[in-house]
């Protein structure tokens, strides 16, 4: 029998991956090796395709009999962590609690703004959410519209927690509102305290201990606690995790993740101090958006769509239409891999328009005067890449290289002297989890993923 310190499984809707280490809290971290079976939480039990993926671990290895020190995991099984979220104006309270969500991994379902209607409450029942997350109004500002939507939220009477981070001053209301209620209701500092002040982080982290409290009750994942000793998280949470930490030994980074169904942009920069000053609304340090249309397998046809037919065929010599009917979540041959590889471009350069700010030029009494809106990617040390696709494609490096800019313009890009890196284990959410019990070690082992070596860090 051979003894490994951790394994990391990462429970996905159609994969299970399960990545070995050794030397955990040491100075020399290893990553041993990986193994992959079917996800089976449609079996009603996911601990079977674990098994399997540590089956086929331990083939891989040439290992019988492996056993382990610790587990710990991170899941988008089950639909991963689905949240509605509900503010007060979307500019302000929304955006802070929409993005705190984002940032902690959750799949948000529904966003509203303003005063609850009853069709609201339909479509909330309608998205099952596995938390619900109310905000609203500065600290001592608006209360009427809070304690509104608070007392409609509560005619759901669900058995999931719901998250209050608004108004301080409402706070005992909207405990009394809730007491007799189903929710379990979980109180943290409001998200937007003052004008022009996000305060995302606690929120973020309230939000995954709640998934993982309540993770363990969804179908096919009620028997995963009897495998994992430490932490659970929602895959994309544990992926900004893995990114937060980097940034902190290697500066202001950002990582995009390619996959199938989405494409995740996960970036870690206070940006310039010239942007900050004429920014329109605050950005937070830490932000993740995810492009739901753009995907290289189950949304294929939207990026195809958008780079056209006629051009792609002619590109590739090849029937679009074939190559479409025909294709497989991974590629096989050249063609095939051809093919992703100019959808993951399509993605990745979509995506980072869709993340990254804007400059804009107005005209006011005092003349024209330029301001800034959305995150800034200009201070940009690092682009980094993860996920199947670009951990994969042989074109990983050149595609993200195509989205820095020589100059600043109207979009906040980062620029060429940006490193581009790869993420060549394919092992960042699962070091972003490791890292909540193991900082030293997951960026350890990232920096060696990345090969990053410490002359190449930039002061």
């Amino acid at each position: 029998m051979s003894t490994v310190d951790l394994l990391v499984a990462e429970i996905g809707s159609t994969t299970t991956v399960v990545n070995a280490f050794a030397g955990v809290g040491t100075p020399t971290p290893k990553f041993i090796g990986q193994g992959q079976a079917p996800t089976t939480v449609l079996n009603g039990d996911v601990t079977i395709g674990v098994k399997n993926a540590v089956n086929d671990l331990e083939n891989n290895l040439d290992i019988e009999g492996m056993d382990w020190k610790e587990m710990l995991a991170t899941s988008s099984a089950a639909g991963g962590l689905k949240m509605t979220v509900h503010g007060l104006v979307y500019d302000m309270t929304v955006k802070a609690a929409e993005d705190a969500a984002l940032g902690a991994g959750a799949v948000i379902k529904m966003v509203t703004a303003g005063k609850l209607r009853d069709s609201h409450l339909k479509r909330i029942k309608d998205k099952e959410p596995n938390i619900i997350l109310l905000a609203g109004g500065v600290d001592y500002g608006e209360e009427e519209t809070i304690i509104h939507n608070a007392k409609m939220l509560a005619q759901l009477d669900r058995n999931i927690p719901i998250l209050y981070a608004g108004n301080i001053a409402i706070r005992d209301e909207i405990k009394d509102i809730f007491a007799d209620t189903s929710f379990e209701l979980l109180v943290v500092d409001n998200v937007y305290p003052e004008i022009d002040q996000f305060n995302i982080e606690p929120t973020r982290a309230m939000i995954q201990d709640a998934f993982e409290k309540h993770i363990i009750h969804a179908p096919g994942m009620d028997k995963i606690d009897e495998w994992v000793t430490g932490p659970i998280m929602p895959t994309p949470g544990a992926v900004m995790n893995g990114a937060k930490l980097l940034k902190e030994e290697i500066g202001d980074l950002i990582v995009f993740d390619v996959g199938g169904a989405t494409t995740d942009l996960h970036s870690v920069t206070e940006g310039s101090e010239e942007i900050r000053d004429i920014l329109t609304s605050p950005e937070p340090v830490a932000k993740r958006t995810v492009e739901g249309d753009l995907g290289v397998f189950v949304n294929a046809d939207n990026v195809v769509n958008r780079i056209g037919k006629e051009k792609l065929s002619e590109e590739l010599g090849s029937s679009i239409d074939q190559i479409l009917e025909d294709r497989k979540p991974i590629p096989k041959d050249e063609l095939e891999k051809e093919f992703i590889a100019k959808l993951t471009k399509e993605a990745v350069q979509t995506a980072v328009k869709r993340h990254a700010g804007t400059l804009k030029e107005i005209y006011g009494p005092s003349g024209r005067q330029m301001i800034a809106s959305g995150k800034d990617l200009t201070r940009i040390k690092w682009v980094i890449g993860t996920g199947g696709a670009l951990t994969r494609l042989a074109k990983n490096e050149e595609i993200l290289k195509s989205i820095r800019r020589s100059k600043t313009r109207k979009k906040l890009f980062p620029t060429l002297n940006a490193s581009v890196t790869i993420d060549e284990d394919y092992i960042m959410a699962s070091l972003g989890v490791m890292g909540k019990e193991y900082p030293e070690t997951a960026v350890n082992l990232l920096k060696q993923s990345l090969k990053i070596e410490e002359d190449m860090i930039k002061e």
